[in-house]
């Protein structure tokens, strides 16, 4: 089966994507599935659209090289916005990855809503349309008869959402505890070894895990809302960001790691959640662990979780750095095409 799509967000993950469909087009081949992009939508380089298909290939080396891809478009008429890419795309998936607003989750729940409108799956990386929109859009794909998936929205690439959807249907989730901040990990990790708070900072923006301004990583925020993702989805509880209200680690000093590492601790940003008759309690902060604990070993940008539920010993899914990778938009990109492939093969069966 061919397969349209449209990229919304042209970011290094939406780029990541498209050279990870182009590497694996042998392999889906096999599979019966065909694919090309038919509209891509970018925040400073312009919007692309053309049923037929559009050169991959030349749209990521004009984005690369910081050139428009408007040129590329066949449609009559100027596309101007994402919401114009999505309506003229004739596009059969629409991967979303605009910038997360954790406040409401625009525009991406605008586009969302409006590929399911259009009889498009949706998938996305962007957490800010599973904490403010996952009931109404779960909702929405079903009357379409469509799918709304978001695998790479907590821990990239890994399988979390899946894993309880597929591997523990009707089970009871209880409680989680891990973590989800790479570049909180590393900052402590390398503070650990004797680095200054600043310098491990500036150490993540080197290796582009840490974005220009790190108040989202240092401050828990982005930890809150895949921890909120996370509460919404598999506990059956909506909560927001705010309502979690994330202490992040910029309190912690030299001298709190150095006592810790003497007495065989070490802090790491802690995310939680616990459902309790019906209650959920939720919580970002740094705690300090020891060797018992599996949040020990997770050292640098490694991250998990773990699962307590009703029918199971606890579970747990960690994704541990090795090197050469750090984690990052190629894990990302992985998490939104194993959603492709999910839907891509439940089509096919149905």
């Amino acid at each position: 089966m061919h397969y349209k799509l449209a990229l919304i967000g042209f970011g290094n993950v939406a780029r990541a994507l498209a050279k990870l469909f182009l590497r694996k087009e042998d392999l889906l081949k096999q599979q019966g599935i065909t694919f090309s992009f038919t509209g891509i939508s970018t925040g400073r380089h312009g919007c692309a659209v053309n049923p037929d298909g559009l050169d991959i290939q030349k749209a990521l080396a004009l984005v690369e090289s910081g050139k428009s891809i408007s040129p590329l478009t066949t449609y009559q008429l100027p596309i101007t916005n994402s919401l114009e890419v999505i309506q003229h795309s004739a596009a059969d998936v629409m991967f979303e990855n605009s910038p997360v607003n954790k406040q409401t989750g625009q525009p991406a729940l605008d586009h969302v809503r409006a590929a399911l409108n259009l009889g498009m799956h949706a998938i996305t990386a962007n957490k800010g349309t599973v904490v403010h929109g996952y009931r109404e859009l779960i909702a929405l794909a079903k009357s379409k008869g469509k799918m709304f998936r978001f695998e790479s929205t907590v821990l990239g690439g890994a399988p979390v959402f899946s894993v309880m959807r597929e591997a523990f249907p009707l089970a009871d989730l209880s409680s989680f505890k891990g973590i989800f901040n790479a570049t909180t990990n590393i900052i402590l990790s390398r503070m650990e070894n004797g680095e200054s708070f600043e310098d491990a900072v500036n150490y993540c923006q080197s290796i582009g895990v840490a974005e220009t301004d790190p108040t989202n990583d240092v401050d828990g925020w982005d930890a809150a809302i895949k921890v909120a993702a996370l509460v919404t989805v598999l506990m059956d509880t909506p909560i927001t960001p705010e309502q979690i209200n994330p202490i992040g680690i910029g309190g912690i000093r030299p001298e709190m790691i150095a006592k810790a590492k003497a007495e065989g601790k070490r802090y790491k940003l802690v995310c939680s959640a616990e459902k309790v008759g019906g209650k959920v309690s939720a919580s970002v902060a740094p705690q300090l662990v020891d060797s018992t604990s599996p949040l020990y070993g997770m050292m640098n940008s490694s991250t998990g979780i773990t699962f307590r539920t009703d029918v199971t010993l606890d579970y747990s899914i960690i994704e541990t750095e090795r090197e050469g990778m750090q984690g990052g938009p190629v894990e990302t990109a992985y998490g939104l095409f194993a959603d492709f492939v999910s839907v891509a093969n439940t089509v096919g069966h149905a």
